[in-house]
């Protein structure tokens, strides 16, 4: 067997795969390269230890710069990613995916974004392909194979140095089937209006592949209720009229009739809800279409409209900040990412910034 296993069913056949982790303690992930950092000076906390106890577990760093936390010769699967860090950088930390020498990257997203944290806030998440667990551990199960080379980027944004930043890439060398498709994930943000009440998910990938999930952030405007709007899908060529439509917001992510609590399950979740006198209402949410992936041959676009209600019982098109992470499998090459903001363009909103009083 392959490194492609999943489930407690193959737990107990044999492989030829071969297990890797790339950490600060082990930059290359090579065979017998752990915890082989140089015995450290006074007074670092394991400096009556010497080498090999713990020496260098996180890295800093500084404004401006982008670190290449981890550089693979393929075939390979990535497995499982952890990472945390200090709150200041949850949007102002950009991670960057790179298969087999390709100059864009498959993935570009805010980290906390990634792992289905809105808003520049830290909660926890219990599903199965992503587990954000107490206090700020960040954890991804996405199957990531990889036929060439991987290299894994992060950017600090920031405008002060981010210290102990820790990250741990579990993979494993092996066969790559071929059709096994690449990961993809991009971030984007809209502001609806009373003309566009809708914001793009994803739009303009080519080729084959299959969707898999969406990672919403939604800043309210205003009171009322704010998840009336449909969720498309725009399959192969469809025009005005999508293949795949749901039936309103809180429906698409496994709840309904205005969802009235929060909840973490394991294939889709509203695990946060914010509101107080002094900020407009916050939402975060996830889907995941790990039994129900959505096919597609030749292209995709993706969309979630923003409406409530007025008074007269009719639908209200909204003006609300959405942010949202799209992820897909597909054949390479993808099409060239939008542009990613700055952080200043990725910053959650307030009621301040709103004009609210």
């Amino acid at each position: 067997m392959g490194g492609f296993q999943g489930g407690l069913g193959s737990l107990s056949l044999l492989s030829d795969a071969e297990s890797r982790s790339i950490s600060a303690e082990n930059p290359t992930g090579a065979r017998g390269g752990g915890a082989k950092a140089p015995t450290p000076e006074s007074p670092h906390p394991s400096h009556r230890l010497g080498e090999g106890w713990k020496v260098r577990p996180a890295i800093n760093i500084a404004p401006g710069e982008t670190v290449v936390l981890a550089d693979i010769e393929g075939p390979a699967i990535i497995n499982h990613i952890w990472i945390t860090l200090r709150e200041t950088g949850l949007r102002d930390c950009v991670i960057r995916l790179y298969w087999d020498n390709e100059k864009t990257p498959s993935v570009e997203s805010p980290i906390a974004d990634f792992f289905a944290n809105a808003h520049g806030l830290r909660y926890n998440v219990n599903s199965i392909p992503v587990n954000v667990n107490p206090s700020g551990g960040f954890n991804s199960y996405w199957q990531m194979p990889f036929r060439k080379r991987c290299r894994i980027e992060v950017e600090n944004q920031h405008w002060n140095e981010l210290r102990g930043f820790f990250y741990q890439f579990d993979y494993s060398l092996t066969e790559v089937p071929d059709d096994a498709a690449y990961f993809h994930a991009q971030w984007r943000r809209s502001i609806t209006t009373r003309e566009n009440p809708e914001h793009v998910i994803l739009d303009g990938v080519k080729g084959q592949g299959h969707y898999i999930g969406t990672a919403l952030s939604w800043t309210q405007m205003s009171d009322g209720w704010w998840g009336e709007g449909e969720v498309k899908f725009y399959l192969d060529g469809d025009g005005k009229y999508p293949t795949i439509c749901g039936t309103g917001t809180e429906d698409y992510f496994g709840g309904a009739w205005c969802f009235g609590e929060t909840y973490s399950a394991p294939y889709l979740g509203y695990p946060l809800w914010t509101r107080d006198e002094d900020d407009v209402p916050k939402h975060g949410l996830y889907r995941w279409h790990v039994l129900d992936p959505i096919r597609f041959k030749e292209d995709l676009k993706v969309t979630v409209q923003a409406l409530g209600w007025w008074a007269d019982k009719t639908f209200q098109p909204l003006t609300d900040e959405i942010d949202s992470v799209a992820f897909w499998y597909q054949t390479e090459p993808h099409a060239a990412f939008p542009d990613l903001p700055g952080p200043e363009g990725r910053w959650p909103r307030t009621k301040r910034d709103w004009g609210g009083s």
